[in-house]
Order: C-alpha cells, then structure tokens, then sequence
C-alpha cells in the first residue's frame, strides 16, 4: 500500500499565484491596491507609458535599493518598488495586468517578482 502523496502539479512559485500581481488578457482595467489598502482600476485605455528604472545591484545585495516601475495614465501615476519587476513590466505592455499590489517580504525568495510597495499619485483632480 502506498501512502505517499502524489507530489503538487504546481510550485509554490507559480508565477500565477504571485500575491503581487496577476495577469488576464482579457481585461480593460488595471486594478492597484495602494500601500493604504484602497483600491484603483484605471483604464488601459488611458495607459500612456510606463518607466522601468532598474538597479542591477539587486542581483548581489538583497538590500539594495528596489526596482522601480512607473505606470503612467492620463489621470494618475502608479509607482511600483520591488524586485524582477520585468515581469509586471511585460504584462502592462501587453495590456495584460489585471492587478498590483504589494505583498509581504516573505513572498520575495518563493517568487522571481516581489511588489514590495505601491503608491498612486492623481495628476488630475478625481471626480
């Protein structure tokens, strides 16, 4: 009798069990949850651009200064700190990030991409 268990179909670090962000190609907004704990979901439409700035130094000093990825849109900047952020980076190209958010520190060695922060900034007046 064999009592062994069958092993997972799915590692713990499944990029699509990522609690920092999620992908689906199918949606029309971006939904980010600020460090505050409220919630956005901008447009794609309104998707301007986005500014990678990198810090290779992550790679040898896990206490380097983050990542940091800006997400544009006409009516508010999302600034995203972490680490292997190129991941959320090539989801929002395809417009295909459904969710940001930041997720505790403990996740960042199960997982090559670690949202360690979120802020949003209106550049307009909200409605």
């Amino acid at each position: 009798m064999n009592t062994n268990e069958a092993p997972p179909t799915e590692s713990a670090s499944n990029p699509r069990d990522n609690p920092s962000y999620g992908t689906d190609s199918t949606v029309a907004t971006l939904n980010v949850v600020a460090d505050d704990g409220r919630s956005f979901q901008l447009p794609y439409a309104q998707f301007l651009y986005a500014e990678m700035i990198s810090n290779p130094a992550l790679e040898t000093k896990p206490d380097a200064p983050p990542e940091k990825l800006l997400l544009c849109f006409a009516v508010a900047e999302v600034a995203v700190l972490g680490s292997g952020l190129k991941a959320v980076e090539r989801a929002i190209q395809k417009y295909e990030l459904k969710f940001v958010k930041a997720a505790d520190r403990r996740y960042a060695a199960a997982f090559k991409t670690h949202v360690a922060a979120v802020a949003i900034a209106f550049t307009k007046e909200k409605v």
